[in-house]
């Protein structure tokens, strides 16, 4: 049975030029301890995922479809009734930790009111247990740590104390947007490894929000690819990343530097995404595609199951064996 079934799910927002769709129709579904990549650019609607999930969207904010976790639809919770779930069964690590902790309280007392507030325990034991979680994220010297402020730590101590906040509860589910895209890649590596510890120690569930695909690789069992609200491809790690079957995903994964090559131009992904007010007739990529052709101009491709349980929107059924677009000479090697 799978932990989170989320079916339909969509987000719109409601803004003076008219209603944008962040998130079109998502469907995916996530086991305990598995961890599952949302990947895509800036803008692919992955963040709105993981907030409409969590009940933190913006006010403008629309919701339609379900998301079942344990078997209840938490999207039509109440506030209350998400603050029961929230942090005690499903906690987030945001992107940027500075703008998360409160500046002006030392750490050791934001981390004690999350112990408080859903495990009931008094101050002492709240400490003591928040001290034992910043040593399990592998803080030096965590009692010390419990008495500064935020803005005496690094940035990677600050996102292991955000680790450590999300996991003080032992929640069954965690979604992690972009937790190490402001780290050094030193610092990105212990923090993936500390989270694959985690998983495999209290077999938590993981919603890795990522623009990075070597984190993927990293950490992820499957791997969902987001363009324009939409999902472009959907399967595993291993099969996206050696058979991948959007023309989106193998542009994200030729824009990885490699270390078996030299001296090679980087392909790049030209162009910008589109504007969600106004997405173009037929697949939303095709005005950066490859392979693009007069029916991807005319008719968006409906997401197809092919495999074991992959999934594509794509008319094609292999990029290796299709000839490139007319658009090929103008796109590749891009710079």
């Amino acid at each position: 049975m799978s932990l989170l079934d989320v079916q339909d799910l969509q987000v719109t927002f409601t803004t003076p030029d008219g209603n944008v769709t962040a998130v079109n129709n998502l469907n995916f579904s996530l086991a305990a301890g598995e961890t599952l990549g949302l990947v895509g650019e800036s803008g692919s609607g992955k963040s709105q995922t993981a907030f409409a999930l969590m009940g933190l969207l913006a006010k403008n904010g629309n919701i339609a479809g379900t998301a079942r976790f344990e078997g209840q639809d938490i999207l039509g919770l109440s506030e209350t009734e998400l603050n029961r779930i929230r942090a005690k069964k499903i906690a987030m690590i945001f992107q940027d930790p500075m703008t998360s902790l409160n500046p002006y309280m030392k750490v050791g007392p934001q981390l004690i009111e999350v112990l408080q507030l859903h495990k009931g325990l008094g101050k002492k034991d709240a400490f003591e247990e928040a001290v034992k979680m910043l040593d399990a994220v592998k803080m030096p010297e965590a009692r010390k740590r419990m008495g500064m402020y935020p803005h005496e730590f690094s940035g990677g101590m600050r996102q292991r104390v955000m680790i450590a906040m999300a996991l003080l509860c032992n929640p069954k589910l965690l979604i992690a947007d972009e937790p190490t895209t402001a780290l050094d890649v030193t610092v990105q590596a212990q923090i993936m490894d500390l989270l694959n510890e985690l998983k495999k120690e209290f077999n938590t569930a993981i919603i890795m929000i990522t623009h990075d695909l070597g984190v993927v690789a990293g950490i992820c069992d499957k791997v969902l690819v987001m363009y324009a609200g939409r999902t472009m491809e959907y399967g595993t790690t291993n099969d996206v990343f050696y058979d991948p079957r959007h023309p989106y995903s193998e542009g994200l994964l030729k824009a990885i530097p490699r270390l078996d090559t030299e001296g090679e131009i980087l392909p790049t992904i030209p162009g910008n995404p589109p504007n969600l007010l106004n997405l173009p007739k037929g697949c939303p990529f095709q005005e950066r595609c490859n392979y693009v052709h007069s029916q991807c101009r005319e008719q968006a491709p409906s997401l197809t199951t092919f495999g074991d349980g992959r999934k594509k929107a794509c008319f094609l059924d292999d990029l290796s064996t299709h000839p490139l677009s007319e658009n090929t000479i103008i796109r590749e090697g891009a710079a």
